[in-house]
C-alpha cells in the first residue's frame, strides 16, 4: 500500500539523520571552538568550552573591521546579482524565442563554458584586467562575476523560459505591447521561481569566494569578509580564536538569507530543468 511506513523508510530515516549529523560537525567544531581562548583550542578541540568567551567576538569584529568588509561583501553580492538576473534573463529569453542555429550555438557556449576551471584562466584573465583598469575596483569584480556566473544564470532561465506558453506573448504584442515590454511586464514575473533561485545559489558562491577578490581587489579598504578573515593566518602565526570567530560572523548573515528563502531552491531548480 503507498504511504505505508515500513522498514525500509525507517532504515532510509535513521540513514539521513546520520549524514545530517556527520554534516554538521564541522560546523560544531567552528562555533564551540569560537568561544575558546586559543590555548584551549590547541588542547581541548572536540569538547564544548570550558568558559563561554565572548571576547573572541568583541575582538575579531574589531580587527576585521567588519562593518566595512560587510558593506563590501554586501554590495558585491547584491550588485553582482543584480547585473546577472537583469542581463542573463533577457538573454536567455532570446535564446528560446529566436527559433535560430546561431541560438542553439551561443547558448551551448555558454554552457560549455560552465565546465572550464577558473586556474587556467587566472593569469590571462588578471592581465587583461589591468590593461583595462579592472583591478583593485568593486565594479571590477562585479562584472568579472557578470561573467563567470552567466553561463549556469543563463542555462537555469533557458530551461525555465522553454515551459512559458509563446501565447501569452502574443497576445501581448497584439495589444500593442513591444518586444521589451512583453519581457518585463509579461515574461519577467513568471520568471520569480527561477530568479529566487539563480538569486541564492549566486549569493552562496559570490559571498564565500575567496580567490578572485584575492586577486581583484588588493586594497585593505575594499576586502571582503573572506579576505579580511584570511589575515588572520599569518606566516608565523594563526590566531585560531579570532578567526573562527570571525568564521561564523561571516556564515551568520548568508545562514539567515538561506533559511528565509530556501523553500524556492528545489521549485525554481526543479522547474528549470523539466520543464
Amino acid at each position: 500500500m503507498d504511504g505505508k511506513y515500513t522498514g525500509k523508510t525507517f532504515v532510509a530515516e535513521i540513514l539521513a539523520i546520520a549524514l545530517g549529523i556527520l554534516f554538521l560537525i564541522p560546523f560544531y567544531y567552528v562555533f564551540s571552538n569560537s568561544f575558546k581562548p586559543f590555548a584551549e583550542i590547541l588542547t581541548n578541540t572536540s569538547a564544548l568550552p570550558k568558559v563561554w568567551q565572548f571576547e573572541n567576538y568583541v575582538n575579531a569584529f574589531e580587527k576585521l573591521n567588519y562593518i566595512k568588509a560587510f558593506t563590501n561583501s554586501l554590495i558585491i553580492t547584491v550588485a553582482s546579482n543584480a547585473v546577472l538576473v537583469v542581463f542573463c534573463s533577457m538573454a536567455a529569453y532570446m535564446l528560446v524565442r529566436t527559433k535560430q542555429k546561431i541560438s542553439n550555438v551561443i547558448f551551448l557556449t555558454f554552457v560549455a563554458a560552465m565546465i572550464i576551471p577558473f586556474q587556467s584562466i587566472m593569469i590571462p584573465l588578471i592581465k587583461t584586467a589591468k590593461d583595462f583598469g579592472l583591478l583593485n575596483s568593486i565594479w571590477g569584480l562585479v562584472f568579472m562575476y557578470l561573467g563567470f556566473g552567466s553561463g549556469m544564470t543563463i542555462f537555469l532561465y533557458h530551461g525555465f523560459i522553454k515551459g512559458i506558453p509563446l501565447e501569452l506573448e502574443e497576445a501581448a504584442i497584439i495589444d500593442g505591447c513591444s518586444r521589451l515590454g512583453v519581457f518585463w511586464r509579461i515574461v519577467f514575473p513568471l520568471l520569480k521561481p527561477i530568479t529566487v533561485t539563480v538569486i541564492i545559489l549566486n549569493s552562496l558562491w559570490i559571498w564565500n569566494d575567496f580567490l578572485l577578490p584575492s586577486l581583484v581587489l588588493q586594497d585593505p579598504e575594499l576586502r571582503t569578509i573572506p579576505l579580511a578573515t584570511f589575515f588572520f593566518f599569518g606566516q608565523y602565526t594563526k590566531q585560531w580564536d579570532l578567526a573562527l570567530a570571525a568564521l561564523v560572523m561571516g556564515i551568520v548573515p548568508l545562514l539567515i538569507f538561506f533559511f528565509a528563502m530556501q523553500k524556492h531552491i528545489i521549485k525554481g531548480i526543479t522547474s528549470g530543468s523539466i520543464k
